[in-house]
């Protein structure tokens, strides 16, 4: 890629992408660059953006492609993200969050499976199985678990959580039949003139009702009181009363949190220790705070949080 003067760095994400802002005759554009996982980061990007707009949300809109080269250009959603907005705000958090919720329950309602990509080839958006739950909860084993326990002990803990996280994945009730976005947090919902757009959306599957808003209300970057995210999570019951099972969703909920910060503290370790983004590591601290506010006082957790507790200290959790 040929970089010109009129291309901006943007601050990037965990992923291996690149984002700059490339600015022409007073308006702007989004390039999104990505040497590695092209097909995930740009071809499969801008299908899951296809079905999002085909259903009147907000999301970037492809302007042109140079898959050759490794980028695309889209739409620019604007400067703000939610995060942004909400990190410097002390009042009207609990207002923006019930907006936010509206949006979900649109994004929860998306049927649509499949769209031709811009290479005129069908994209099917794929189902989250329970194999890609426990696939993605040995990132905890294979990264982070070496990082804090010597090797004697690291494969008798490993297999121990493992089979503990199998027998949690077999009591999650609800069926993946629902639109996930799967990061679905203030740091990829954009905002510009009360509208709320969507970035990020890659990954995104056919899974639990209930994961998107476990990401949402856990949300490892943005640090809430647990009296809010209690408040948040009974608005969205509120506003759902009439499609779920409150007892079946609070299961799913707990279960799914707690994979997936585990799955965090894994990818977090991992963005340290291979790709040397060391900056990551300020956050585990709270996403194990996260877990433990789920386990804590939850029968369900109980095999889990003995091991968690005989096995991570709160020194080696780096909680105070």
């Amino acid at each position: 890629m040929n970089f010109n003067d009129d291309l901006i760095p943007i601050k990037g994400d965990a992923s291996f992408r690149k984002f700059f802002r490339k600015k022409k005759n007073k308006k702007s554009t989004i390039i999104v660059y990505s040497g590695k996982d092209k097909k995930k980061n740009l071809l499969n990007y801008d299908a899951v953006n296809k079905i999002l707009l085909k259903k009147k949300i907000s999301a970037p809109k492809l302007i042109s492609e140079s898959y050759n080269k490794n980028f695309i250009e889209i739409k620019d959603l604007g400067k703000k993200t939610l995060f942004d907005i909400l990190k410097n705000k002390k009042k009207n958090n609990y207002k923006t969050y019930k907006k936010i919720l509206i949006f979900l329950n649109k994004l929860q309602k998306i049927k649509v499976k499949k769209i031709k990509n811009f290479k005129n080839k069908i994209y099917k958006i794929p189902k989250y199985k329970n194999s890609s739950l426990l696939k993605e909860s040995n990132l905890f084993l294979e990264w982070y678990v070496p990082s804090v326990i010597n090797k004697k002990k690291k494969i008798k803990i490993n297999n121990k959580i493992k089979n503990i996280i199998k027998a949690l994945i077999k009591k999650i009730i609800y069926p993946n039949d629902i639109f996930v976005h799967r990061d679905f947090h203030v740091s990829n919902l954009m905002i510009n003139k009360q509208t709320i757009s969507i970035i990020d959306s890659q990954d995104a599957v056919y899974g639990n009702i209930s994961y998107d808003l476990a990401s949402l209300i856990d949300d490892v970057r943005f640090k809430t009181s647990n009296s809010f995210k209690q408040n948040i999570y009974r608005y969205y019951l509120k506003i759902n009363k009439n499609k779920i099972n409150f007892n079946k969703f609070k299961n799913d909920f707990d279960i799914l949190s707690v994979l997936r910060n585990l799955k965090i503290i894994g990818i977090f370790t991992r963005l340290a220790k291979r790709d040397k983004k060391k900056q990551y590591l300020k956050l585990i601290p709270y996403c194990w705070e996260l877990v433990e506010l789920r386990i804590n006082n939850n029968i369900i957790f109980k095999d889990l949080k003995n091991c968690l507790d005989k096995n991570f200290s709160k020194k080696i959790r780096k909680i105070k």
